[in-house]
């Protein structure tokens, strides 16, 4: 396997990384840091102030859903 989507992030950043799956009702999330964080790892990209999942941050959630299951079992 690929190792070109291993990121170390913290459990913060997964779950705003998770929440932005879906559009963000009023456009912003609760902390602003960690979208500029994911932003600068290429995972978020943000347009008119409003933070969206790029596609590699969408293989990077599902990968580590992936090995967040491994973890657990």
């Amino acid at each position: 396997m690929s190792n070109d989507f291993d990121f170390d992030l913290s459990f913060d950043q997964w779950e705003a990384l998770k929440a932005l799956r879906n559009p963000v009702s009023n456009g912003r999330l609760a902390k602003a840091y960690l979208v500029e964080s994911l932003a600068k790892l290429g995972l978020v990209d943000v347009n008119d102030g409003v933070p969206a999942i790029t596609p590699t941050g969408r293989k990077v959630l599902v990968r580590g859903s992936c090995r967040l299951l491994d973890l657990v079992a």
